[in-house]
């Protein structure tokens, strides 16, 4: 019993935030207070609910919900076009209110915060009081909607599936003498790192419930996963430590950087998609330059809705919008650059190759991506110069998008999809400010 008092002991409190596109809108907005809401990318029935009030999952709208099905379910729900820019500030308020309290050590997104503990911090009654204070702190400091579930665990695995087991504003702790008991009711589906397919994965190798996988001793762990990843599993599972806290291994090398945009019905034309894919580089380029990287190659990628009839012929996928679909794709490969001008040629080349004919005729959805990233302290300037200026021409147009808004000066064939394809919510990706916005 002495040694359970000894090494009971939390290492890490996680912070999720609950609903928090939605308790965002209803902070801002206290006539949606108490009443179904969801946020959505776009006003249209065809996208997806991005997030969703506990009023609104209470009938069974949720994350990803489509708009149309949402209506159905509850016509009076109220929709609202998420603000990347109002999120990431809230997300930083929230930051700095939980700063007050303990120092958070990562931010893997958006809605999501990790405090190490150090220290009596780790002492169970000592680590619930400081995950009250932070509840409190985020009233107070930010606002009444806004609510958090917390997790309290040896590790920062344990620490996020503990965040899950009580929503919302639930406070949970899972301690290493509870373990793994604490946590075998659990489905599969619960465990960070395992998706739809995994569980697919899992199920086919006879393990279909959190029981099983418990019972597995180490070899039968890696052997499961046939990597180091079924290790660290079985450790982090029974509130041990293993040097990285349950964070995901991390190469610390950025090796891609782009966007990507579910076209809007006035731009479902070629012109439209050309001009869309043209702002998209734009976006793209300027951020390479703000996070100094040059590229040496480019990944075009295109959608094309499909009627039934050519669906019934020609092989397609179903988009999450219910769209049936073909789809297209190169890579381009070229000499280092950053600047926009360059760029925009290898994209003109690219897309003068995309497919044409039955099938390839109504673009819905277009990305472009940097790939193969050299950061600037690496690379070699050419024995030729800097052709056109165009470096110098990149720089003019930065110091003036910054300051004024990051379409002010731009190419001209951008011009038709200026205000279309913005910088969208990802829960994953904490958005950076470059100037006046966010991307």
């Amino acid at each position: 019993m002495a040694d359970d008092l000894q090494t009971d002991r939390f290492g890490f409190l996680h912070i999720d935030l609950n609903s928090f596109f939605a308790s965002v809108e209803q902070q801002l907005h206290p006539e949606y207070r108490n009443r179904p809401l969801a946020v959505v990318p776009t006003m249209a029935d065809t996208t997806c609910c991005i997030a969703a009030s506990y009023e609104a999952k209470a009938l069974g709208i949720k994350t990803g919900t489509q708009v149309g099905e949402a209506k159905r379910i509850c016509p009076e729900i109220v929709l609202i076009e998420g603000s990347l820019s109002v999120y990431a500030e809230y997300s930083h308020k929230i930051a700095q209110a939980v700063e007050r309290c303990c120092p958070v050590a990562h931010i893997p997104s958006i809605d999501e915060m990790v405090c190490e503990l150090m220290g009596r911090e780790r002492e169970p009654p000592r680590a619930r009081q400081i995950a009250l204070h932070i509840k409190q702190a985020i009233r107070n400091d930010v606002g009444e909607t806004l609510r958090c579930s917390i997790g309290m665990a040896p590790n920062r695995y344990l620490a996020k599936i503990a965040s899950d087991m009580q929503k919302p504003d639930g406070l949970i702790g899972l301690l290493p003498s509870q373990l793994p008991r604490a946590i075998s009711h659990l489905e599969l589906r619960d465990l960070p790192g395992v998706g739809a397919k995994t569980e697919v994965r899992l199920n086919a190798k006879g393990i279909t419930t959190m029981q099983q996988l418990l019972a597995l001793d180490r070899t039968g762990m890696h052997g499961l996963w046939d990597s180091v990843w079924g290790d660290r599993l079985y450790h982090w599972l029974r509130g041990a430590e293993t040097g990285d806290n349950g964070a995901p291994v991390d190469s610390g090398i950025q090796k891609s950087l782009g966007h990507s945009h579910v076209l809007g019905p006035e731009h479902r034309s070629p012109n439209g998609a050309w001009a869309v894919a043209h702002k998209l580089l734009h976006k793209a380029a300027m951020r390479l330059r703000m996070e100094h990287f040059y590229t040496t190659s480019m990944g075009v990628t295109i959608r094309y809705a499909l009627t039934k009839e050519q669906a019934a012929r020609i092989k397609s996928k179903k988009h999450f919008s219910g769209i049936r679909h073909s789809g297209w794709g190169m890579e381009a490969r070229f000499s280092p650059c950053q600047d926009t001008l360059t760029l925009l040629n290898v994209l003109r080349g690219a897309w003068a190759k995309r497919p044409e004919g039955p099938g390839f005729g109504r673009p819905f959805f277009v990305g472009v991506t940097m790939h193969n990233l050299i950061p600037e302290n690496e690379f070699q300037a050419s024995l030729f110069g800097d052709p056109d200026n165009r470096a110098e021409l990149a720089a003019t147009m930065d110091k003036l998008n910054l300051k004024y808004g990051h379409t002010t000066l731009h190419f001209a064939g951008m011009l038709p999809a200026k205000d279309s394809a913005p910088t969208r919510i990802a829960f994953t990706q904490i958005p950076v400010q470059y100037g006046v916005d966010y991307m």
